[in-house]
């Protein structure tokens, strides 16, 4: 709808005659643009943010995982919910090979599509008495600078974009081998890599 305010110079007749062209000017608007507003406004498109997240840029297509590893870009910025999930990769499994550490991001994947844990990256990272490297509900201090963090990232990224077949599949549940909790005898065991067992 279009409004025409008269000025305080205008007198009554040029108002209306203002009002009068308006009027005429709006019934020709209607009949040309409405029809074409409402065809070009049916799709919307994703905020950028949005966009990145699900799309992210072309991923290199590898013959390992290591090579898969190696050729990810790097990238210096990452949104709160990566950074917990790469570092949990970091704290739990640095030392590991990549096949393991892969698992671990796995499971906290897994763990926040189930229905049983908190469902994003983070929830699943700093739920109470999940995670022994979580302190006070922080995580410590990353060596950022380190090839193990850029390897964390890396390995986050593959399996937040599910790019390479973990051998952990859908487990829910590790532990370290030198451990034996109770709750790992209610468990279905899926994979042993290295020193950890992961379980469903």
């Amino acid at each position: 709808m279009i409004a025409t305010f008269a000025g305080a110079e205008e007198t009554g007749a040029q108002a209306a005659q203002a009002a009068a062209e308006t009027t005429t000017e709006e019934t020709t608007l209607t009949t040309e643009v409405v029809p074409v507003f409402v065809s070009e406004e049916v799709v919307q498109e994703l905020p950028e943010e949005a966009v990145q997240e699900s799309t992210d840029v072309d991923f290199p297509e590898a013959d390992s995982l290591y090579e898969l590893v190696a050729e990810m870009p790097a990238t210096e910025n990452l949104s709160d919910e990566m950074r917990c999930l790469a570092g949990a990769v970091y704290f739990e499994s640095r030392g590991e090979p990549l096949a393991g550490q892969l698992a671990v991001a796995q499971v906290i994947v897994n763990r926040s599509e189930s229905h049983q844990f908190p469902s994003s990256y983070c929830g699943v990272v700093y739920q109470r008495s999940q995670f022994s490297f979580v302190r006070g509900g922080a995580m410590p201090r990353i060596k950022t600078g380190s090839t193990a963090w850029k390897r964390a990232k890396a390995i986050a990224r593959i399996a937040h974009q599910g790019l390479w077949d973990s051998e952990a599949h859908d487990a829910l549940y590790f532990h370290a081998k030198y451990v034996k909790p109770s709750w790992a005898r209610k468990k279905i065991a899926r994979a042993t890599i290295d020193t950890h067992i992961f379980y469903r």
